[in-house]
């Protein structure tokens, strides 16, 4: 239901107004809006969370990367060669933890060990290392780079989380803004009224039509008028540089806004496409597509992968290598059974009290993310569920408000037909109008509460609009 208590204004002043209100530059929400999701610097901040993310995953693969490895060691001495020694290795990681590998040596001088003796050409090898327990279906390389993709997608939901938070706030304080203007509005058309009542009052005591005391009391009422639109533009003022705090250039350039743009007045439509409230309302499978929700189950999907990185951890370490061995490498058929190099390695601790700890902490963390998880779930239901009730409740408030503003200025008609008549005074005048001028206050304070309430069910479904 639209709020148009600006309609419920004093009919021959109303037209003044408009006229004035053309002249000024509207600055729509939407617009704002747009202009706070694209340069305010917490908006670029929340951007660099993407970015450390995908600085992480960029690092975690890095653990694949191949690489060579070269090994070069010589002693000499008294003109004694006692050994030189070159050891060249190219290894390449694989997912499964099965590492490739291939090596150069070429060893030479009077004191070498005899095992390092190898053919005056070099010696090639070529193999593999393979854990046949620990480490075979899930390793630490395997286990970052799992959690590193997760962490991405859980900073995706981060980021619009925290750009949901800025905008609104950013909503907020647009409101305020609003609501401001319209009261300064409604001030300076009742400051009118009161200036015209005024002069009518002080002709009329000039030709002995009213008494002086009517014009001391039509006084009163115009002071306290201009007082009341003196303080509804200092509100204004701190209003409209609140609003500054959302205004930014490219380059992190902060802009302050200028005294003749105003507020939409007439942005409820806007507010509605914005959030896309209607859809929001409606649409329950939103709750489970919630940014918070999402952060929540990518976190707990990193959990549930350490958890079986522990419990890898249980299994023995048994890693075996073999490795061909050949002096002519272009000759496939050098490569043979006979000739190798290879090795086995076991190791197993024998109460497992670290790994068994460190298995339990992760799942003790596994299960409270769940916990979390179901929390926020029905948090954020019960939450919304509330802000449509009370939606629901500021409608039949407007209704309420906009009858009692019109019976207000029925009220105040009638009351001046039976003043101009002399059949009423000037004190009953002023009482009839401040009434309206309270209702159309109310009128205003509830617009301001039905958008505030709007922006809360925006927050609370994290929504990251396309502006």
């Amino acid at each position: 239901m639209r709020l148009r208590f600006i309609g419920l204004l004093v009919s021959f002043s109303f037209m003044g107004f408009s006229q004035n209100e053309s002249l000024d530059k509207v600055l729509r929400f939407d617009e704002y809006l747009g202009f706070v999701k694209k340069f305010h610097p917490i908006v670029k901040q929340a951007q660099l969370v993407i970015d450390e993310s995908q600085a992480k995953l960029m690092k975690s693969r890095g653990a694949f990367d191949p690489k060579l490895e070269i090994d070069y060691d010589r002693k000499k001495f008294k003109n004694t060669e006692y050994f030189d020694r070159l050891n060249g290795t190219f290894k390449i990681p694989t997912w499964f933890g099965v590492e490739l590998k291939g090596t150069f040596e070429e060893n030479s001088g009077d004191f070498l060990n005899p095992e390092a003796f190898v053919p005056d050409d070099g010696l090639y090898s070529a193999g593999v290392s393979v854990p046949l327990g620990q480490g075979l279906w899930i390793n630490d390389r395997m286990a970052a780079l799992k959690q590193a993709r997760l962490f991405r997608e859980q900073a995706k939901a981060d980021r619009d989380i925290y750009i949901n938070n800025i905008l609104f706030e950013a909503s907020l304080v647009y409101f305020e803004w609003l609501q401001a203007y319209n009261e300064l509005k409604l001030f300076e058309n009742f400051l009118i009224n009161a200036e015209l009542r005024y002069r009518g009052i002080v002709k009329g005591v000039e030709v002995g039509e009213n008494a002086e005391i009517d014009a001391t009391e039509a006084r009163i009422a115009l002071n306290n008028r201009k007082l009341s639109l003196e303080q509804s533009k200092v509100k204004l003022m701190k209003a409209a540089l609140e609003l500054s705090n959302f205004l930014w250039l490219e380059n992190n350039i902060p802009v302050e806004l200028q005294p003749d743009v105003i507020p939409d007045v007439d942005t409820e439509p806007i507010v509605d496409a914005t959030f896309n409230i209607n859809q929001l309302q409606t649409d329950e499978a939103i709750i489970e597509s919630h940014p918070k929700i999402l952060s929540l189950d990518y976190k707990l999907q990193g959990l549930e992968v350490d958890s079986r990185l522990k419990a890898n951890r249980l299994l023995p370490r048994i890693d075996v290598e073999y490795n061909f061995l050949t002096e002519t490498p272009d000759v496939a058929r050098t490569f043979n059974t006979a000739e190798y190099k290879g090795g086995l390695n076991v190791s197993f601790p024998l109460f497992l009290r670290k790994e068994r700890g460190d298995l339990k902490l992760a799942r003790i963390k596994q299960r409270d993310t769940e916990f979390e998880i179901g929390a926020t779930r029905v948090t954020l239901k019960n939450k919304i569920d509330a802000l449509k009730q009370e939606l629901e409740s500021y409608v039949a408030q407007n209704e309420i408000t906009l009858q009692m503003v019109t019976d207000y200025e029925r009220m105040l008609q009638a009351e001046e037909r039976k003043f101009e008549l002399g059949e009423s005074s000037l004190f009953l005048v002023n009482s009839r109008e401040s009434k309206l001028i309270d209702g159309q206050l109310k009128a205003i304070e509830i617009q301001n509460k039905f958008f505030s309430t709007k922006a809360k069910l925006f927050n609370s479904l994290a929504v990251n609009p396309e502006l």
